[in-house]
């Protein structure tokens, strides 16, 4: 090959494929060694050189020098210029998964090619990724040719191209987002310390200020709240967020998580990374959330297991705890108060409790803490039978429920054809009395509810 040529087919590589002229440079020297090598045999030592300023070929077949001219008999250029070409494409191949596995985590821009079934490809410029139906945010449409925001989620080699899979439903989107909309957080002003999300529906994010004269929340939500109008929309329109004041106190942090809800007591269990959170009876269902929603991302936010209960469930639940454990074999009511006073409030609480913890709670051998988790491990087992026997039969009953309403739903039309027929004729009879006046002399009281006395309050 002329040694022009190859410096210009290298250059023209390098430019339109993005590549390192070294890397191009190996390439070509290995799909000459592979060639040679069908050629001599595999086994035998063959070395090839390029001078990178001049672009002559060199090498050498056993320690012998091989003249550009020999090699050019010897070695088949088809063959050369195959193994070149696939050489090429893995350089190019390994270029793109280096690029893309950089980014991973970060957000991207690209435009809908097409779709393939649900899933979307998605072209980035010099690759095509895919959005799957999973990493699609529930509810959300998107349109071929829309242009769709997203970020890196998973790089794979596959052959001589690269997969890259994208996602829209990974907390990362709400992190990059927060990072362009919000200078303060791109300036390191604010930090983004904890993010929960539940996509299309919810997301918590926790923020703290390393400048004291900087409300992280406020400048989060910006004026009249346009920096978090500009994210949801981002996110499909319907996806609340919340954004919460960060705190190395999980005192002041697990209130903070649960808001808006009002919270009257946090109690840290530490041995099981558990806050149990006491709230009014009034303040019960907004704690939880809709389906356990606001203590979920709670519970995610803070990287503690919360519970919510008002105070008498609390105390019902502790009274229950120590007469229960105080029935295992080995455990004393001095220890069943200790266990309770750490957080352990049932069976199977107690079956994970790390031996060496109890040994020390109680005074115990090692043989007698493990007899008393075994017990536990046994009796929460049963416990979760028969709560599996409960709901079974709560199921069944609101079936039986159900289907009862549905007959009677069924049943309505038929039933009430007389009556729909007793009313047209009253209907008739008071449109006759009403042209004349009452023994009065006054047009009798012929509204809806005339004549109706009070019945009996129904209560729902």
């Amino acid at each position: 090959m002329d040694p022009s040529e190859l410096l210009r087919i290298v250059d023209t590589i390098h430019r339109d494929k993005n590549i390192d002229k070294e890397i191009v440079f190996e390439g070509i020297e290995a799909a000459i060694v592979s060639a040679a090598k069908r050629h001599f045999g595999e086994e035998e030592d063959i070395v090839v050189a390029i001078d990178r300023k001049s672009g002559s070929i060199s090498g050498t077949h056993n320690g012998v020098p091989l003249t550009p001219e020999e090699m050019a008999q010897r070695i088949g250029a088809q063959t050369a210029k195959q193994v070149m070409i696939q050489k090429i494409r893995e350089a190019e191949r390994d270029h793109l998964f280096a690029e893309y596995e950089e980014q991973r985590g970060q957000l991207v821009t690209g435009q809908i090619q097409r779709y393939e079934g649900a899933a979307a490809t998605v072209s980035l410029g010099n690759v095509e990724a895919i959005l799957p139906k999973s990493e699609q945010i529930p509810g959300e449409t998107h349109h071929v040719n829309e242009r769709v925001r997203c970020t890196v989620f998973e790089v794979k080699k596959q052959g001589s191209r690269v997969k890259v899979i994208l996602s829209r439903t990974k907390p990362h989107l709400v992190q990059r987002l927060f990072e362009q909309e919000i200078p303060e957080i791109a300036e390191g002003v604010i930090e983004i310390r904890s993010i929960a999300r539940e996509p299309g529906y919810r997301t918590k994010v926790a923020v703290s200020s390393t400048d004291q004269r900087v409300d992280c929340v406020g400048a989060c939500v910006g004026v009249r709240g346009n920096r978090i109008k500009n994210i949801v929309d981002e996110l499909g329109g319907t996806e609340r967020i919340d954004i919460v004041r960060w705190s190395d106190d999980m005192q002041v942090l697990v209130p903070n998580a649960l808001q808006p809800a009002e919270v009257e007591e946090v109690i840290l269990c530490q041995m099981l990374g558990r806050a149990i959170v006491l709230v009014r009876e009034d303040q019960l269902s907004l704690a939880i959330g809709r389906r356990g929603q606001n203590v979920r991302l709670g519970s995610k936010l803070c990287g503690w297991d919360i519970e919510i209960m008002t105070r008498e469930e609390l105390d019902e639940n502790i009274e229950k705890a120590v007469e229960g454990f105080a029935s295992i074999e080995g455990v004393e009511p001095e220890l069943a108060e200790k266990l309770v006073g750490e957080g352990f409030l049932s069976y199977d609480d107690l079956s994970v409790i790390e031996p060496d913890a109890l040994m020390e709670m109680g005074g115990l051998s090692a043989d007698q803490a493990a007899t008393i988790v075994a017990q536990a491990e046994e009796k929460a087992a049963v416990a979760e039978q028969e709560a599996a026997e409960q709901r079974r039969r709560q199921r069944e009953e609101q079936d039986r429920l159900e289907a009862e309403g549905e007959a009677a739903e069924n049943a309505a039309p038929e039933e009430g054809t007389g009556a729909e027929e007793a009313v047209a004729g009253a209907e008739e009879t008071d449109s006759e009395q009403a042209v004349s006046p009452d023994s009065n002399g006054e047009a009798g009281d012929h509204s809806p509810m005339a004549g109706v006395q009070d019945g009996p309050e129904v209560k729902p």
